[in-house]
């Protein structure tokens, strides 16, 4: 018989035998293994001589084929954590990156800190007011990460998420339920169902931005698995935003913040569509790379 210690070390060589997925071969299959036998990673290492039957063999090397046909991870196993939160996930919703995350804590910094003196807003100063009553809008929620994880640092805010997905919606309304947070989702195009609503306070989204020149280019995972009316738009990436930022200028308050993600090499794009902007900057990720752009209302 079999024991976990073998089985696993044969499902990382089988993954690890094809060079797009040698490089996260063990931690794939670790999380296969963790994921079917519904165990932390701790019981894994504690017990390796654990038998398995051959139905479990066999169920555990379905997930392994899976992968083998660049099954994202986290669509296999059902989950990705966001922000120190769990999230159910499925191929009607975009992953959450961990990119995304430096999204959500500018967002937070900038909403929880007013300014000293008078509440002016000045860059990295915050809104000039308590979270408490805050309004604030994420356009294209997907899986709810940025509106959960939001709504879980700031619970007095008033948190509404949209996107144009039904799917993607139910989704989100699940993880919302399950992190225990209060927000308001509807389907929406960009800032259609909200256009008539009283101002918000700040608008945050992590849009579609990669050009669908770039499609080929992009690792099997994500370009043939992954909801692609959340990964392109249009041939230079730039097509949800020459949209988004009017129609967020037109529904924030007076000083109200905009927090966009971007891609690669987008900055002076973004730059240019936010002239009209006050205080206006670019905060790179771990690589940097310019990911987040910050910019008030006039």
């Amino acid at each position: 018989m079999i024991d976990i210690r073998e089985a696993l070390t044969r499902a990382a060589d089988q993954l690890a035998a094809h060079p797009d997925l040698r490089p996260t071969a063990v931690p794939d299959a670790t999380l296969l293994f963790m994921h079917y036998l519904d165990i932390n990673r701790a019981a894994l290492i504690a017990h390796p001589e654990r038998p398995l039957t051959r139905e479990q063999l066999a169920d555990i090397q379905r997930l392994v084929e899976r992968r083998l046909r660049f099954e994202p991870i986290q669509y296999i196993t059902g989950t990705q954590e966001f922000y120190g939160l769990p999230l159910r996930v499925t191929p009607a919703v975009l992953i959450p990156r961990p990119e995304t995350e430096l999204l959500v804590e500018a967002v937070l910094t900038h909403l929880r800190v007013p300014h000293p003196r008078d509440g002016s807003i000045v860059a990295g100063s915050g809104i000039g007011q308590s979270p408490t009553g805050l309004r604030i809008l994420d356009i294209g929620t997907g899986s709810g990460a940025i509106a959960i994880a939001l709504a879980h640092h700031l619970p007095q805010a008033q948190i509404t998420a949209l996107d144009l997905s039904p799917e993607a919606l139910a989704i989100a309304r699940e993880n919302a339920q399950s992190n225990s947070v209060q927000i308001r989702f509807l389907e929406s195009d960009l800032l259609a169902a909200v256009a008539d609503e009283p101002p918000f306070d700040a608008i945050v989204s992590n849009p579609p931005y990669i050009p669908t020149s770039d499609a080929p280019t992009l690792h099997p995972q994500v370009r043939d698995h992954e909801p692609s009316t959340a990964l392109f738009a249009g041939p230079y990436g730039l097509e949800i935003y020459t949209r988004l930022i009017p129609q967020a200028h037109a529904l924030l308050k007076a000083g109200g913040l905009l927090a966009l993600e971007i891609g690669h090499g987008q900055q002076s794009a973004i730059a240019a569509l936010l002239r009209d902007w006050h205080h206006v900057c670019f905060l790179p990720d771990l690589n940097q790379i310019p990911r987040v752009a910050l910019a008030h209302r006039p």
